[in-house]
């Protein structure tokens, strides 16, 4: 066998070249499938709407939620009572005859998207790993279960972190005792899903600068250069994503956005220093 041609099956592992409708067809497969997924999850989610509305949905809008009981238990430790939330001020209304139809729905479809994130992200690596050398995917063994964690970790963190201050924030906030509040459901949800999504897809920072870096836009040196210049930008995006101007959340938002930021540093030098490796070795 020519050495080219040994070389190009070691690269490709005998992958043949696929026409563009092709492509277009594998995809939309993959694309099939995904949604398959998600409205598989979606339908489990619907026979069990009642425990997700009451356990998981409403748990932030509740004085016995893990936070809040947390929250208590460090308060005690500190003897701060003020930690110790006694009433949570939380009148939530329906306003349209089909509203808690569609909120069921609604609910279902982003929980469906969140436990089925894993294969989607596992459908959109298959797609594209034929298209990568062997070096590559070697070195990106492993995303699918790291993109997971990092997504997950952020769900997890804006719905027992930050959701529960900005909802702890917003109902007790008070211009007059005469004013009363009344929340409409569609509007806590909206807030719910947008702190909780959002902090899943900001702790996806490391593979970002990873892809980043892989393909030449940014560098370590760069990215030390801007830390400060980061540190301002992340500030802002915490104040964008947290649907309150109170600034526990946004530093609650802010903390692990700039850890995540060092990690990514750290990734994107190993990730420059396999490049020189790897143009190095091409050279010889």
């Amino acid at each position: 066998m020519p050495l080219d041609q040994a070389h190009v099956e070691e690269e490709f592992d005998g992958e043949k070249e696929m026409t563009f409708l092709e492509h277009l067809e594998e995809l939309r497969w993959h694309l099939i499938r995904s949604i398959a997924a998600i409205f598989i999850f979606m339908i489990v989610a619907w026979f069990i709407k009642e425990w997700v509305y009451g356990t998981i949905i409403m748990g932030p809008s509740k004085v016995d939620f893990w936070t809040y009981r947390k929250m208590c238990d460090i308060g005690r430790l500190l003897h701060i009572d003020s930690l110790c939330l006694q009433e949570l001020k939380f009148d939530v209304q329906n306003r349209e005859i089909s509203g808690q139809f569609m909120l069921a729905i609604t609910s279902s479809a982003i929980i469906g998207l969140l436990i089925a994130f894993p294969y989607v992200i596992w459908e959109i690596w298959s797609f594209i790993k034929p298209g990568l050398r062997a070096a590559e995917r070697r070195a990106a063994r492993g995303a699918v279960f790291i993109i997971s964690l990092l997504f997950f970790s952020g769900v997890f963190f804006g719905y027992y972190i930050v959701t529960p201050f900005a909802v702890h924030f917003m109902v007790n906030f008070q211009l007059d005792p005469s004013i009363v509040n009344q929340y409409d459901i569609k509007n806590y949800l909206s807030i719910l899903t947008t702190l909780t999504l959002a902090c899943g897809l900001m702790f996806q920072l490391p593979v970002v600068i990873m892809v980043l870096t892989k393909i030449g836009i940014v560098t370590p040196e760069f990215l030390k250069e801007y830390r400060r210049h980061a540190f301002v930008v992340i500030l802002i995006v915490a104040a964008i994503i947290t649907p309150s101007p109170d600034v526990i959340s946004q530093i609650l938002v802010a903390i692990p956005l700039y850890f995540l930021f060092e990690v990514s540093i750290l990734v994107s030098n190993r990730i420059y220093k396999a490049n020189l490796k790897q143009l190095e070795d091409e050279h010889i």
